[in-house]
């Protein structure tokens, strides 16, 4: 995970010169620069450095994976990876739920209300959705 943590690390650092040069040259053609892509590209920045951060702090705490080893075999890597939801409906219904939410800013702020309501019931069901029924533990 050490080297996915500094793909992503050395991306962001990328990402920012790239951010700084295109300031500076929106700047200089147009005179006053471009808030919208200087600010789309420092999200961008943002976001590599955040995943950056979690691979490197999973690294040290789960130690060296066979990803890290140069000398590794493919067979190293296999066995349990973890557990994947065999089927689940609530991220359809967040989904849909938050759509309704976002729509609510354009239509008023009631539809809003209702929207989050249904975005915090689907939220719940979908944390919650391995405590009862078929795959419950």
């Amino acid at each position: 995970m050490k080297v996915q943590g500094w793909l992503f690390l050395l991306c962001g650092i990328f990402f920012a010169g790239v951010d700084i040069a295109y300031w500076f040259w929106t700047k200089a053609a147009t005179g006053q620069g471009e808030p919208v892509g200087t600010t789309a590209m420092a999200i961008s920045v943002g976001f590599a450095f955040m995943v950056g951060y979690y691979l490197m702090f999973t690294s040290r705490r789960i130690g060296a994976q066979p990803e890290d080893d140069k000398q590794a075999d493919i067979s190293e890597g296999a066995g349990e990876i973890g557990f994947f939801s065999p089927s689940s409906w609530w991220p359809l219904f967040l989904c849909l739920a938050a759509a309704f939410a976002f729509a609510g800013f354009v239509i008023g702020f009631w539809m809003f209300l209702i929207g989050l309501f249904l975005v915090i019931m689907a939220m719940i069901g979908f944390v919650f959705q391995y405590y009862r029924g078929h795959f419950s533990h």
